[in-house]
């Protein structure tokens, strides 16, 4: 009886051991896809910041021309 229970209590180890395997293989390569994906927004958002300066660099000079602000 004492060998049937430890024998089914390892069975229920393994299996969770097994589980736990698989958990970890599947989050580790969600997480790599958000890794790459955030990066990707990044990239996007640095973009975005750099064409919004530009535009304020040449609105300022077009102010300037017109003489709507202060020198």
């Amino acid at each position: 009886m004492t060998d049937d229970v430890e024998n089914l209590v390892l069975e229920q180890l393994r299996a969770i051991r097994n589980k736990l395997t698989d958990l970890d293989a599947f989050v580790r390569d969600e997480f790599h896809g958000l890794k790459v994906r955030m990066t990707g927004v990044e990239t996007a958002m640095a973009e975005v910041h750099r064409r919004v300066d530009r535009v304020d660099a040449r609105l300022d000079r077009i102010e300037k021309r017109l003489d709507l602000v202060d020198s």
